[in-house]
């Protein structure tokens, strides 16, 4: 790696490790979006369900070492002071992974992936939640409170509150994707073995789940709707691609599904408001921004039947926006992460 000039402008590697995709990409101090990034399925749950847990995370620490070995040996990764890392999985203070749902399932050690890249790196490494790092691409543009929560492999949500995201040094808090919503003994599974939770139900993988079910149990509903023909006419060819096109074009069997899908989504919703006030609430990821503005649309359709103690439906629709319409918030908001952790003229 070459050296970075005394009063140059600082520059970061950053990566954002999702269930299904890992992203790397350099971005300049500052700069509002990032630049040369590369893109390759992680090799993880999404591609190997059949692996045990504990083989899969050993796969994706592999993977996630040698895709920045390689970005940080090419011209892209010349010249840069850190690396940043999002993560899909709650994570300590100090940086160790404490699971990884939607990247190895359950059933794996804590992972002290800040210590690991550290060794195994040339440059200074700040690892993060991935919910927690997108959070500051939005904590400079406001200073109200919000809530960032991310729909897409699963679900997870973050807090940003008087300057900070609020969120335990053992990492507890912003996982409101394994609140358990379904209490009943038949409640769906979720990816980290528990059952019921918010993400295994509301999620993309959820409500492709859920679609797969009705279209079985109601194989003439199926048959007249817009995920019929491209999916051949069979349940399990449905794809998230499928139901998101079908979805924005107000299919009704699709929007029926979603509908039911989201009514726990808008609980949780619900809840975060009436315990601690906040009215603000952004929402990214691949499934909620594949479907657009019709996600926020049907969820405040259903936030509202719920209602939220002492807001008119018109305050209560107005609490709800996607987030910026790319998929750069990790990198981005790590960035803003490394540039707050990296002391003024402190590079390697």
């Amino acid at each position: 790696m070459t050296a970075v000039s005394p009063g140059a402008p600082r520059a970061y590697v950053v990566a954002d490790l999702g269930g299904t995709t890992l992203r790397i990409g350099r971005i300049a101090e500052g700069a509002g979006s990032a630049e040369s990034v590369r893109r390759v399925a992680t090799e993880g749950l999404d591609r190997y369900r059949e692996l045990p847990a504990q083989t899969l995370q050993d796969m994706v620490v592999e993977q996630l070492t040698r895709e920045l070995k390689a970005y940080l040996a090419s011209p892209e990764g010349a010249r840069v002071s850190a690396v940043g890392v999002s993560f899909a999985g709650p994570m300590t203070k100090d940086g160790t992974v404490l699971a990884g749902p939607t990247l190895w399932g359950r059933d794996a050690a804590p992972l002290p992936i800040t210590d690991i890249l550290t060794r195994r790196l040339s440059v200074p490494v700040v690892v993060a939640n991935d919910i927690t790092a997108a959070t500051w691409r939005y904590a400079s543009a406001a200073a109200d409170p919000f809530c960032l929560i991310t729909v897409s492999s699963g679900i997870g949500h973050k807090v940003f509150r008087n300057g900070e995201v609020l969120i335990s040094d053992s990492g507890h808090g912003g996982e409101i994707g394994h609140w358990r919503v379904d209490p009943g003994e038949d409640a769906v599974p979720c990816e980290c073995g528990g059952q019921g939770h918010l993400g295994g139900m509301a999620s993309g993988r959820g409500v492709l789940r859920a679609v797969g079910r009705a279209a079985v149990a109601d194989p003439e509903g199926f048959g007249r709707s817009a995920l019929a023909g491209p999916a051949g006419g069979r349940p399990a060819g449905i794809t998230n691609e499928h139901l998101a096109r079908a979805i924005r074009a107000d299919d009704t069997f699709a929007t029926r599904v979603l509908r039911t899908c989201l009514v726990p989504l808008a609980l949780a919703v619900n809840c975060i408001f009436t315990a601690i006030g906040v009215r603000r609430y952004l929402f990214i990821g691949g499934f909620a921004m594949a479907i657009g503005p019709r996600f926020v649309t049907l969820l405040g359709d259903e936030l509202t039947k719920l209602g939220c103690f002492g807001l008119t439906d018109a305050e209560i629709r107005d609490m709800l926006s996607l987030g910026a319409a790319d998929d750069d918030h990790c990198l981005i908001g790590m960035a803003r992460m490394l540039s707050q952790a990296l002391p003024a003229g402190g590079d390697a």
